[in-house]
């Protein structure tokens, strides 16, 4: 087992090395396939050498072969936290279409985290490079129904997760902009990005992955302001709470939803 568990971490850190990619060319409408990759400080192209996950960070000591420019650690992070991810999902759901599914799902929500820390958006080609995988995982689940995944086996239940994550963040937006007369107070993108998560978890569980994210959004929110990082008026991309929210809800979803029930009714 150790075997597949070094290998499923290799892939993560291989992938992780496109979603980098995903990162720094999809907010500007870059091509991901070409150019071939190229400093960002210089310009020169990178070889084969330059690019090994991880790995090329260290021998290069963090810096351009070609310039000396230091390079973002942002880079190794990536490709480790993808490979941790992988390690993670497949310690849950061994080698199986799950697991293929929400690497895929994972894959695509790690490159919308870091996007929407650093521009505040969505691109609505990964919203809809998620739905085209959440649409393929939908039609698995209509030939080899799953209860562990989506916690029934009604072949609609993934399609009903479309609705209960954007339907609530919708209204949140439509009563904020009522309410503070801004479009801040909830991004039609967070709105957009449930969807597909939905998708993926199914009505019940995109309910405790919307629960979990509002959870941890608002913790990490009231520490911002204590901390004084931020002002209580100051606004916070919530489109990396739903990417936690909904990696914390693929992973042990079916365990939290049931200590919350057993909770209750207690």
């Amino acid at each position: 087992m150790a075997a597949f568990y070094i290998f499923v971490f290799i892939l993560g850190l291989v992938v992780g090395s496109f979603v980098n990619v995903l990162i720094y060319r999809v907010p500007v409408r870059k091509s991901i396939v070409t150019p071939p990759s190229s400093c960002v400080s210089c310009g020169k192209r990178l070889t084969a050498r330059d690019l090994v996950p991880v790995f090329s960070y260290i021998f290069l000591k963090g810096k351009c072969r070609h310039c000396g420019e230091r390079i973002s650690p942002r880079y190794p992070l990536v490709e480790l936290l993808t490979g941790a991810v992988f390690v993670i999902l497949f310690a849950r759901f061994g080698f199986t279409a799950p697991f293929l599914a929400y690497a895929y799902l994972m894959t695509i929500l790690i490159a919308v985290f870091f996007i929407d820390i650093d521009h505040r958006i969505i691109p609505n080609g990964l919203v809809l490079a998620a739905l085209a995988g959440g649409l393929v995982f939908f039609i698995w689940n209509c030939v080899n129904p799953h209860p562990q995944v989506f916690g029934d086996d009604k072949w609609w239940t993934p399609l009903a997760g479309l609705l209960p994550g954007s339907g609530f963040l919708l209204l949140v937006a439509i009563l904020g902009s009522l309410i503070y007369r801004t479009e801040d107070a909830m991004g039609m993108g967070d709105v957009k990005l449930m969807a597909p998560i939905g998708l993926f978890l199914g009505w019940r569980f995109c309910i405790t992955a919307l629960v979990v994210s509002v959870f941890l959004g608002g913790l990490v929110s009231l520490l911002l302001v204590l901390t004084g990082i931020k002002k209580r008026k100051d606004t916070v991309a919530f489109g990396p709470f739903i990417v936690a929210g909904a990696f914390v809800t693929m992973t042990w979803g079916r365990e939290i939803t049931e200590w919350f029930f057993n909770y209750i009714n207690t």
